[in-house]
């Protein structure tokens, strides 16, 4: 192991359970998880409620101008309450409006703005420089941490991916369709492996789980496998 506390870098598409993974190995290993998908909502946030987002285009001067500014500040608080890690934008949590379907719909064509992307994973890397950590994403493994001890990337097929956020919206009581949901995964997946900066892809290192047709405690069984084989 490169690190004495090893870096995990998990890459992957949209709703294929990065964040469940990524959690139960923080958690298995007493690791840090960093959300960085939540990151990126964040600053769509930001831009919906500061109305940067105007006739389809983004406002990227107001945008950059507001980073320089400081006005754009992200961080995670642990809630003991609900034993997990929640997303805050300027001191105020946000966990729960970054999760609907409105910040899913905008959060890519936010994600390809480079200098955004520039500001994010400095602060990604800052946050994990010491080890111990497991961070996903969609280039962590390819450029915020390319030389991690052990990188995942994970898939699914599209439908089974939309089914399943597709059910965890209505169990949050948002009014969405499926066809609204698939149509949102599908254009995330194209926008994430085409962009310039940093698309979406495999690093030549990274192990390939697809849980397609896989349980959550097997694909957390098999993950754990592969970070024990660190040592």
């Amino acid at each position: 192991m490169k690190n004495k506390k090893p870096i995990i870098a998990i890459d992957g598409h949209s709703s294929c359970g990065k964040s469940t993974l990524a959690k139960g190995l923080a958690k298995h290993f007493k690791y840090k998880y960093i959300d960085t998908g939540a990151m990126y909502r964040a600053v769509t946030l930001y831009v919906i409620e500061n109305m940067l987002f105007r006739k389809k285009n983004i406002d990227e001067i107001k945008l950059k101008n507001a980073f320089e500014n400081g006005d754009v500040k992200i961080g995670f608080q642990y809630n003991p309450k609900t034993l997990k890690s929640e997303t805050f934008l300027n001191g105020k949590n946000i966990e729960n409006k970054i999760r609907g379907l409105e910040v899913s719909n905008l959060v890519s064509p936010v994600a390809v703005i480079p200098f955004v992307r520039h500001e994010l994973v400095s602060l990604q890397r800052e946050m994990g420089k010491e080890g111990g950590i497991v961070m996903d994403g969609r280039d962590i493994g390819t450029n915020v941490f390319p030389n991690a001890d052990l990188k995942i990337f994970l898939t699914a097929d599209a439908k089974i991916r939309a089914q399943r956020r597709y059910k965890e919206l209505k169990d949050n009581g948002q009014d969405v369709s499926f066809d609204e949901v698939l149509k949102n995964v599908t254009e995330r997946d194209k926008i994430d492996s085409t962009r310039k900066t940093n698309p979406l892809k495999q690093a030549k290192d990274a192990v390939l789980l697809d849980n397609s047709h896989v349980s959550i405690d097997e694909q957390l069984k098999n993950a754990i496998n592969l970070v024990e084989s660190l040592t």
